[in-house]
């Protein structure tokens, strides 16, 4: 006798929580999302579907196979996904789980998703983020981005949350190290890639204020470097 899985029919897409990494293509022009173990060879944008990994031609979730998204139920249990040292920079995601799924006792393999939003942790220097920066590190055709602060973000290639919110699209709300419900630390304002009251270019305040953050940044990192260059060329001319 073959065995059948009872089967759930939701009023409402479930909800689950994973960990990625924010990924920017090389020119710039599109956003992602790559997973921390096998898939993440396969970034992933707000809406997608899933793929086997290992080629087959079935549709995820195979039932005879790992393939498909995977999240956790408890939104605790993902952020704890975050403290190995290979993850820390990887950003918390709410999705909705969407079409056929299978169930588990912590969470869903499953074959279509939303990315509804995306909490992005502090700084290495552990102040709060103001944007996410090249990490140093990739994958062909992807750059992977990590958390920085105003003050880290130096000459680095660089997003807003908001410029990334607006890249990515489809109503994906950023905030920064905490409120997956839209809301984000103390101070830090919501990234959904819309605003009320929109300024030149169609950026809003919070996107008009977190790019002249970064601007000053850049420019206090410059000054610091004329200096350095200044006190330098001194010394060469005393010992002259």
């Amino acid at each position: 006798m073959r065995l059948r899985l009872p089967v759930e029919r939701p009023a409402e897409p479930p909800t689950g929580y994973k960990i990625a990494h924010p990924v920017l293509s090389q020119d710039g022009a599109r956003v992602a999302f790559a997973g921390v173990s096998l898939g993440g060879a396969l970034p992933y944008g707000v809406l997608a579907d899933a793929a086997c990994v290992y080629g087959r031609r079935h549709r995820p979730p195979a039932r005879l196979c790992d393939c498909g998204f995977h999240c956790v139920h408890d939104r605790a249990a993902a952020e704890a996904l975050r403290c190995p040292a290979e993850h820390r920079t990887a950003v918390l995601l709410e999705v909705s789980v969407l079409g056929a799924y299978l169930r588990f006792e912590r969470g869903f393999r499953y074959g279509r998703q939303r990315v509804r939003a995306m909490a992005v942790g502090p700084c290495r220097c552990g102040a709060p983020a103001a944007a996410l920066a090249d990490a140093g590190e990739g994958r062909p055709g992807w750059r992977v981005l990590a958390a920085a602060c105003t003050g880290c973000v130096h000459g680095r290639a660089s997003l807003t949350l908001p410029g990334f919110a607006r890249l990515a699209g489809d109503g994906l709300r950023v905030a920064a190290d905490a409120g997956l419900g839209g809301r984000g630390g103390p101070g830090a304002p919501e990234a959904d890639g819309t605003a009320a009251a929109a300024g030149p270019g169609g950026l809003g305040v919070p996107e008009l204020a977190a790019e002249a953050a970064l601007l000053q940044a850049r420019l206090d990192w410059f000054q610091t470097q004329l200096a350095r260059l200044g006190e330098h060329g001194t010394g060469q001319a005393g010992q002259g």
